[in-house]
């Protein structure tokens, strides 16, 4: 039930907070108007504010793995930037509401929010990706990109080019810090190739 209802509420919500920000008052004009009881809407937004913040950046994520189903590049870079821009796209419609939420999960309150909802979205756009890496570059390839896309999003929420031509441009130039991992670990798979196999060094050493 309360899934439900958060969903069917949750654009009523959105609409509301251009002037309730992230707030039990925007949650109780959305329920008004989809004639929603309180015991109801609290279910689906127990923390308030911030269960609309946290539904509004899942609904964001679930687009951004929508779009990607119907992307096919076959470079991992492409299909990395790809998914920070589909995400982008997903937001475009509610700009200033991603505005008031970034700002929303600046607070020093909503730091661990902020720092699970980031996480989890680089892990979805890497997962769109095509990435499946359980090894140590896990963590550092969502560190990077979390890095990037944060970088990408205060850009895109001043950007009034067309288009948002200014901030593709801008991503494009952040995104080959995320491809320095992948570039390491090419490197590091010649380098370990070119090693001598350490079992036949230690065979032949006791055989002295």
């Amino acid at each position: 039930m309360s899934t439900r209802v958060r969903d069917e509420t949750l654009p009523l919500a959105l609409a509301e907070v251009a002037v309730h920000g992230f707030s039990d008052a925007a949650l109780k004009a959305a329920a008004e108007k989809a004639g929603i009881n309180s015991a109801e809407m609290k279910a689906a937004f127990p923390n308030g504010g911030a269960s609309l913040v946290e539904a509004f950046s899942h609904w964001a994520d679930d687009r951004m793995a929508e779009t990607m189903r119907d992307i096919h590049a076959e470079r991992v870079r492409e299909r990395v930037t790809q998914a920070v821009k589909a995400r982008l796209e997903a937001l475009a419609p509610y700009k200033d509401v991603a505005r008031r939420a970034a700002a929303f999960l600046a607070l020093p309150q909503n730091a661990p929010l902020a720092a699970s909802l980031m996480m989890r979205s680089v892990d979805l756009m890497w997962r769109a990706a095509g990435d499946r890496s359980s090894d140590f570059s896990y963590y550092t390839k969502r560190a990077l990109l979390g890095g990037v896309y944060g970088a990408t999003l205060i850009h895109w929420l001043s950007d009034s080019s067309e288009g948002h031509a200014d901030t593709w441009t801008f991503l494009d130039s952040r995104i080959d810090d995320v491809m320095q991992i992948e570039k390491f670990r090419g490197q590091a798979r010649e380098w370990m190739a070119k090693l001598p196999d350490p079992f036949s060094i230690l065979g032949g050493s006791s055989g002295r």
